[in-house]
């Protein structure tokens, strides 16, 4: 006899009794599966519950991470089982082999689903497990590699533009990527590719769409892991009623076409909610817009996954759970600045901690913090929004970034009366907070008692796991990583093994994906302060750095290199070495 689900997952550790006896009795009164109302309840994942049904009815598991939930290609499997019936139904299809074909789904109990599938594939069926997240993601990445989404819709001829247009709109007024636009006006159309652009661009982890026009032709640019990549552009005449339509959804006016103008909106997209941020320029050939997409999906707000060394998490987080004091981490835009500061904020929040934060934009937004957009329009800047949190009995403050001298003041003085504060700052290397900081005239004194660490990251991409190929490193590299590595004792030359970027189809043939980013922490030890205090000699602090174990980003980067995490051209293209 199978064992009830509430027993495997107390056998596996997910649960206690007591949790189960709560989640039985949440059951009962809602009406739902024992499995939901645990993951209601957030005693378990929807992962754990996928493995745990997994367990109980003998059904293999299947997810992105063990390489089971990837279909074949070339089997026709999107002809027999179209995109909008998976998504519909929260499947997809994995292979076929001897007649009987493979079927990824959420909820293997729903037997009136099965008996569908059979009906519409005319096919037996073997049933894998997954969750609905990772079956969605899926489809994406599968049925979007079948077909290009905008050659598809251009291709589509339109009607006489008597058909009644869908707005594709949520109540709530955000726009719905899952909702398919059936009606084939040029109203449409241009709904239709606004869609297809977004979609392909979520699909491909893009975080900027560029859409603009050079005389006689269009450009659509996506920015992926940093890069900017060409894609289909659509035609021109569809151009304007495209940018009118991104104007609308962000409530722009779009009789205005002389001057730059700001908006945002918000997707609803596979159960998710995504913002996007939007610009719209005046050039010489007409209106460029460029789309953020700010994914809170794509992006795990935990530590472990930022890629700090053990040290540097150590004395990053020995900075951020101190009780006052000021934490700066610098580098350029589009270093994942915000990124690391919310994920160290996500760890250290708890209910007994007052946390605010001011930022222009508030890009990330979290439960449990108090955020708050500065609006310079109407006089709330930084250097006042942090006069009004001291009357909001803060105890973490995090400032997005110290621009001017009334608001490195104002974090000082912060700092200084009992309150932790953390912020970014533009320099080329976290050391160089120090002159920065002394230029926008903090004393000497102040600073070195106050400051608790320096810290500056950058990101790199990821060399693709399927493809990257091993070679021995050139003796002029070798000597290069001896001079740079800050390792001691030197790795043996003849064991070191570096990686280049080939491409494949699952990278799209980029040979990188995804990015890490690499630090360099300092913690601001005795022997710093008293550097500080004195001249503020970055090359002095680098020194006292040195002598405490600390390394510099070109060393993290190296051991990325070493780690076969990246290639030697792409560490070398992010960072600086020291003088």
């Amino acid at each position: 006899m199978a064992k009830r689900l509430g027993e495997i997952m107390i056998q596996q550790g997910w649960i206690n009794e007591e949790q189960l006896q709560k989640a039985l009795k949440f059951q009962n009164q809602q009406g739902c599966l024992i499995g939901e109302a645990c993951v209601k309840l957030k005693f378990i994942n929807e992962i754990k519950l996928a493995q745990a049904l997994s367990k109980q009815l003998g059904i293999p598991y299947a997810s992105i991470d063990n390489h089971v939930l990837a279909p074949e290609k070339g089997q026709g499997l999107e002809k027999i089982l179209n995109e909008q019936f998976c998504r519909d139904n929260a499947i997809v299809p994995l292979f076929m082999e001897d007649g009987v074909m493979a079927v990824a789904v959420c909820d293997p109990t729903n037997m009136m689903l099965l008996d569908n599938i059979k009906l519409v594939s005319g096919m037996e069926i073997q049933l894998f497990v997954s969750t609905r997240d990772q079956i969605l993601k899926t489809i994406d990445s599968f049925y979007s590699s079948q077909t290009n989404l905008i050659d598809q819709i251009v291709d589509d001829k339109t009607g006489g533009g008597g058909d009644d247009v869908d707005d594709g709109l949520t109540p709530d007024g955000k726009l719905d990527l899952d909702r398919v636009i059936s009606a084939t006006s040029k109203g449409a159309q241009s709904i239709k590719l606004v869609n297809a652009i977004i979609k392909q661009a979520i699909a491909e982890r893009t975080s900027d769409i560029h859409l603009e026009r050079f005389d006689e032709k269009v450009s659509l640019r996506l920015r992926i892991d940093g890069v900017l990549y060409e894609r289909t552009p659509p035609p021109l005449e569809l151009l304007d009623p495209i940018i009118s339509r991104i104007k609308i959804l962000s409530k722009l006016d779009i009789s205005e076409r002389r001057l730059p103008q700001d908006g945002s909106f918000s997707i609803k997209y596979q159960n998710r909610i995504i913002e996007t941020r939007v610009s719209v320029c005046p050039t010489v050939f007409g209106e460029k817009l460029v789309l953020r997409i700010l994914d809170k999906g794509a992006v795990e707000l935990k530590i472990d996954n930022l890629g700090f060394e053990p040290r540097q998490k150590a004395d990053f987080l020995a900075g951020a759970r101190a009780p006052n004091g000021l934490l700066f981490l610098t580098g350029p835009t589009g270093s994942g600045k915000t990124t690391t500061l919310n994920a160290v904020l996500n760890t250290i929040k708890s209910p007994e901690v007052n946390i605010m934060t001011l930022e222009d934009p508030v890009e990330i937004k979290m439960e449990g913090i108090s955020q708050v957009q500065i609006k310079a329009q109407i006089g709330l800047t930084f250097a006042a929004g942090l006069r009004s949190f001291l009357r909001q009995d803060p105890d973490i403050i995090l400032v997005g970034e110290v621009r001017d001298n009334e608001t490195a003041e104002a974090c000082l003085k912060a700092a200084m009366t009992g309150h932790l504060v953390l912020s970014t700052l533009h320099t080329n290397s976290a050391l160089e907070a120090v002159p920065r900081l002394l230029d926008m005239g903090i004393e000497k004194y102040l600073l070195a008692s106050t400051l608790l660490v320096m810290a500056a990251q950058r990101l790199v991409r990821q060399l693709c796991p399927f493809c990257k190929q091993p070679y021995k490193p050139s003796p002029e590299v070798i000597e290069q990583f001896n001079h740079e590595c800050m390792l001691n004792p030197l790795p043996d030359p003849n064991k070191l093994v570096f990686y280049k970027a080939v491409g494949c189809p699952k990278c799209m043939n980029m040979g990188y994906k995804g990015r890490r980013a690499i630090y360099e922490i300092y913690f601001n030890t005795e022997a710093m302060k008293s550097v500080i205090y004195k001249d503020a000699d970055v090359q002095k602090l680098a020194v006292e750095a040195a002598k405490g174990g600390a390394w510099n980003l070109r060393a993290s980067g190296w051991r990325r290199v070493m780690a076969g995490l990246t290639t030697v051209e792409e560490m070398l293209s992010v960072t600086v070495t020291e003088k």
